[in-house]
Formats: structure tokens, sequence, C-alpha cells
């Protein structure tokens, strides 16, 4: 199986070796929403034809992981300085979720997203048939690059953190063709502190049917190593792992191997603003990414 390169507007491949680490890495960390740069989503919007809803980049600043791929970093750097012997493979996709999302099965049943409340894989704003291949033909070699990682990785041993992040409150609104008039209502100073507020960090592992999929070992170090900084863990409070993810593939496939965890954005970012590229803080980085890497370690020891 072939390690996965990085490809230009589709994914960076980023390996963080230990001093003796071998060839295969051991762990992988993805970040399927990883494209957190306003020059991404420009770079997408300008090669589509389209008509897409104005202010759109809106959305895609709340909507995408800001500061994952810098808590990804951080938390590489530490577990391989505490495991010299192990090395980590970050996959950051650099596709943005507001025009397709790389953690969505495309064939999955809108029916089936909307009664889960789960946004859709291709944005319905989408409408050229030339936008939705060249958006279709990026989202499969990025799931080709994921699934070389996880090819060479998981069968030796090794395992996988699906890293997220998330708007501090979930706010209720329909992804339409009206989505930035409804953000911006939603995201007024009066509005606003009325949405729930989320976990500061949130472990997805239930099914629909309640069932954990999580590696109980590595989420009990967690919790324990985050609250020892004063940060609580979550119990999969914020949403299930819904079947139309890609992420729920890797679970079920590798059982007891793959942990994906959301993390709250005002933890990381300095400040954290709804509509613009934020200045992610590495002080805020490295306060977890010790947590972080305490609890990847109990996969191996």
């Amino acid at each position: 199986m072939p390690a996965p390169q990085s490809t230009s507007n589709v994914v960076d491949v980023l390996r963080i070796n230990g001093v003796s680490a071998g060839a295969t890495p051991d762990l992988i960390i993805e970040i399927p929403h990883g494209a957190t740069r306003t020059a991404d989503f420009t770079a997408v919007e300008q090669a589509l034809t389209s008509p897409l809803p104005e202010g759109l980049a809106d959305f895609f600043h709340v909507n995408t992981d800001a500061g994952a791929p810098e808590l990804a970093v951080a938390l590489a750097h530490r577990f391989v300085t505490l495991e010299p012997t192990k090395s980590v493979a970050i996959l950051r996709c650099r596709i943005p979720r507001t025009f397709i999302d790389c953690n969505r099965r495309i064939d999955a049943n809108p029916a089936e997203l909307k009664e889960g409340k789960v946004t859709p894989g291709l944005m319905p704003w989408v409408t050229s048939a030339a936008d939705r291949e060249l958006l279709l033909s990026r989202y499969r070699d990025y799931v080709k690059a994921v699934d070389d990682a996880v090819g060479e990785v998981m069968p030796k041993g090794g395992a996988m953190l699906l890293l997220h992040t998330y708007a501090p409150r979930s706010v209720g609104v329909e992804v339409d063709l009206d989505i930035v008039k409804s953000l911006r209502a939603a995201y007024t100073p009066e509005k606003e502190p009325t949405w729930p507020l989320r976990p500061e960090v949130d472990v997805i592992h239930k099914t629909l049917e309640g069932v954990s999929l999580a590696p109980q070992k590595v989420v009990s170090t967690l919790e324990t190593a985050l609250g020892v900084i004063g940060v609580p863990l979550a119990d999969g409070e914020s949403y299930p792992m819904h079947p139309s993810t890609l992420a729920y593939g890797h679970v079920t496939s590798w059982p007891g191997r793959v942990l994906c965890v959301e993390v709250r954005r005002d933890l990381l970012a300095a400040p954290w603003t709804p509509f613009a590229q934020m200045r992610i803080g590495d002080a805020e980085c490295a306060k977890l990414a010790g947590p972080f890497a305490e609890a990847v370690r109990a996969w191996w020891s």
C-alpha cells in the first residue's frame, strides 16, 4: 500500500517522527475539515461557475474546523517526544466543506441526513455539473489518500484520531440557500448567547442506538489528563456517530483503534470569531496537546 502524498488543493500530508521511529507511522491524525484559511475558500470559489449565496465565506468560517490543524501538530510533537520510537502522519483536507464534505458518504440518503441533523455531502448551491464533478474528483482523491494511510498503518497495529473542532454554541439553522442570512441573524449580540453552549471537549462515539464505539482506555486516560488542567470531557453529548459519515466506517472497521473527538474552538482561538479567519494560539494548543498525547499513548501502553 503506497504512503499518501500531499496533493495541491486536496490534502496536506505531514509526518512527524520520533528520533528512532520506524518506517510506518503508528498514529494517523485525520482532519477532514482542515480547510480553515480564507484562501482555501477563495481558491475553490473562484474555480466554480455555480451561483453561490452572497457572503458564503461567512458560513465557511463558522463551519470549518479552525484550530484542528494546529492542535494536531502540537499533539504529534508532544506524542513523539514522549514516545520517541513512534511517528505520526497528519492528513489535513484542504477542500472546504462549504462546497463538499470529505467526512460524508456522498451516496447517503438525504432523508436520513435531515432526520439525523447531519449536513449534506455536496452542498445545494453547487448546481453546475462541471462544478460537481470538480468537487467530486477532489473528494475521491482525498478519500483515497486517507484509505492509503489507513491501509499502511492500521493492519500493523496503528491507531487513528479523528480530530474536529466546533463553534462554541450549537446554532440551529438550516443548511440551505438562505444559510448566510440565517447565520447572520443567529449571531447577533442579542441572539447568540441564547443558543446552547457546547462541551469544551466531547468524545463522539455513540451509534444512533446508543452503543459506544470508543476505545475506553484511551477515553479514560484523556478524561483524567484533561481533568488535571480543568477541562471536562463530555460523553458524546454533542451528536452521535452517524452512519452517513466516513468516520463511522473507520471506527467500525477498526474496533478499539479509532477515536473521534470535538474540541470547542474558543479553547484554541485567540480570540474566537464567527465570520473571519481566526488566529490560533500556540499556548492554547500546547495546553491541550499534553492531555491528548497522554491519551493516544494508551493505545500502546
